[in-house]
């Protein structure tokens, strides 16, 4: 770990962060983690756009960020709660500033889209989301997500072979089958709600990875051509020639990765 990522770590822990301004109004941008991440997944990126003048507010998504990172709370984490937190930053948001701006990152991402269905904000971008995984068929993936429901909940390593020494302190290293499928009924409501109705957000912007290992990006096509077909202006923004990766906002993970990609995310959140 670098001295950035390791000061961050020491200063944040797992607890939210707000860089503010001492006068409240004008811009706030929420940033939202991914799922076993922590604030501090978005503690260099939100520092750089706090630079750039508006508040910045990073949340710590429930049941996330404890310091057991072998903790067994992601195994009750459901779609009603991640929802329900959602609607709350939102009104904390507007606490903070008359513009809000959604961004986040995978599941933080999904619950993005999720708000710019219904609220009106005034930007939102979505980096790698959550809508399904890489490798299951979208067809698959709600009775794949039912069938996980109905089994216990199994913990799997992000890295086998490396197991508990693998991440950041401030995430965790393993993930629950139980949240994986809890996040994909909110994607599945998303879906429906998609098809039926345009979003209720001003401005979209859907970036996906070229070379994405995890989430699905054929997914994120296909909500962005349901909004599409309500005549909603969706934008959608590849990342290429980035190396095989899903994370790619954790300064601390890869330094050099997200030098490359920050300067991009940064204007498309920046507006």
């Amino acid at each position: 770990m670098n001295g950035d990522a390791k000061s961050a770590q020491e200063a944040f822990g797992g607890r939210t962060i707000l860089f503010d301004r001492v006068a409240r109004g004008g811009k706030v941008v929420v940033l939202l983690h991914g799922l076993t991440a922590s604030p501090v997944q978005f503690a260099e990126f939100g520092r750089r756009l706090h630079a750039r003048g508006p508040s910045v507010l990073i949340p710590r998504l429930p049941r996330h960020g404890y310091a057991d990172r072998l903790t067994p709370a992601l195994e009750r984490l459901t779609a009603e709660e991640l929802v329900a937190f959602g609607e709350r930053t939102l009104a904390a948001a507007h606490e903070l500033g008359d513009r809000v701006v959604l961004a986040g990152f995978s599941v933080g991402a999904l619950l993005c889209l999720w708000l710019a269905q219904r609220e009106a904000v005034e930007r939102v971008v979505a980096i790698a989301p959550f809508l399904g995984l890489a490798w299951l068929p979208q067809g698959l993936s709600p009775a794949a997500a039912r069938l996980t429901l109905g089994m216990p909940n199994r913990f799997v390593w992000w890295h086998p072979l490396q197991r508990e020494r693998f991440g950041a302190p401030h995430g965790y290293p393993r993930y629950a089958s139980h949240a994986v499928a809890q996040a994909y009924r909110v994607a599945q409501r998303l879906f429906d709600e998609a098809r039926a109705a345009p979003p209720a957000a001003k401005s979209i912007v859907i970036v996906t990875n070229a070379s994405e290992s995890t989430v699905s990006n054929r997914a994120a096509a296909r909500l962005a051509l349901h909004w599409r077909a309500h005549g909603a202006e969706i934008a959608e923004h590849r990342l290429r020639g980035l190396p095989p990766s899903h994370d790619i906002i954790a300064f601390e993970r890869d330094a050099h990765l997200a030098e490359r990609v920050y300067p991009q995310l940064l204007d498309l959140v920046d507006g």
